[in-house]
């Protein structure tokens, strides 16, 4: 493998010492200065198992994709990652974080109702207006939350992962407004701004369960920029300014044999025989089929491994299957 990469696609998780001595210097133009620097949050071991598998199985083995996301992690820059439903985009965040040991993935889901404003911070003006007219605890950062983006711009020392999923839903201003925060890496809060004469610093709340962290002056500005995935299933075109900021990555449809190894990381043996002939009927159903995600082949074999399959040959397996091996594509 390249020197030069840091992520390696191989499920084995990097010693920490390791991770930093080879840690690729950003360009100077993606350089952030964001500080103190704030600890590397634990990991979310029980999410990590649900998207990888228990076993985390090589992933990604394709020498191009792991050009393009070594590229972007060394360049700083987010990585727009398209490919069909189950192909493993979302997994990717999850899969970087567990190797080079970055803590809990921030996880942005995008609907046509998502605003930037909510990706960073929500302040509850009437929840502290009520604080202060009961006289209780009134102190702002009680009612400042920041966002998943918001969150993974607090500085640290490297960098959180940010999942943005499903761009594709998204208003047709956010890629847009998007543009100066991955430019920047910083953003200010008003609300925090017009007290930092009386309080620099302000403990707020974060996207982490249970997690606070200070901000400085009003201000939330990164030190190292987070790795961002960008999930998209090419179902719209982005701008190109947008484009410009981001690498481009497709994940082809997982084949044979890494449908193998996914069904291995989700249970507990390979299931021999029955196993391997249920990922050859799903591999060949999706080449005449397409329209399918690799998830419909891991619920095929819960099914069977669970008793729908006792006493059914595997030629007769058809009735079974066809309830979960059905297209996804629209008119399908």
């Amino acid at each position: 493998m390249p020197d030069w990469w840091i992520y390696h696609g191989n499920g084995r998780v990097l010693d920490p010492d390791e991770r930093d001595h080879r840690w690729p210097a950003p360009p100077p133009w993606r350089e952030f200065h964001g500080g103190p620097d704030l600890p590397t949050p634990e990991s979310d071991v029980v999410e990590a198992e649900r998207r990888l598998g228990r076993s985390f199985p090589t992933s990604y083995q394709d020498r191009e994709v792991l050009n393009r996301i070594n590229a972007a992690i060394t360049l700083a820059r987010p990585l727009l990652v398209t490919g069909k439903p189950g192909s493993g985009k979302s997994s990717l965040a999850y899969s970087i974080a567990r190797e080079l040991g970055l803590g809990r993935v921030l996880r942005w889901p995008i609907t046509s109702r998502t605003t930037l404003k909510a990706g960073l911070y929500d302040y509850d003006v009437f929840g502290r207006a009520q604080a202060i007219g009961m006289r209780e605890n009134s102190e702002i950062g009680n009612f400042v939350h920041l966002g998943p983006l918001g969150t993974a711009l607090l500085p640290h020392r490297r960098p959180r992962v940010l999942l943005i999923d499903e761009m594709d839903k998204s208003d047709i201003d956010l890629p847009n407004d998007l543009l100066n925060i991955f430019e920047d890496g910083e953003f200010p809060v008003p609300e925090l701004i017009r007290v930092r004469d009386r309080e620099s610093r302000v403990t707020v709340h974060t996207a982490d369960p249970g997690a606070v962290a200070p901000v400085e002056a009003g201000v939330v500005r990164c030190h190292a920029f987070p790795i961002v995935v960008v999930t998209s299933n090419g179902e719209r075109d982005f701008p190109p300014a947008f484009l410009r900021r981001c690498l481009s990555l497709a994940i082809p449809d997982p084949g044979v044999e890494r449908l193998a190894e996914m069904v291995a990381a989700h249970f507990s043996d390979d299931g021999g025989e029955v196993t391997a002939e249920l990922v050859r009927l799903f591999a060949d159903r999706r080449a005449k089929l397409g329209g399918m995600a690799a998830d419909q082949l891991l619920n095929a074999v819960h099914l069977v491994r669970s008793g729908a399959g006792d006493g059914v040959e595997a030629a007769n397996w058809s009735e079974l299957l066809d309830a979960v091996w059905h297209r996804l594509s629209v008119g399908s």
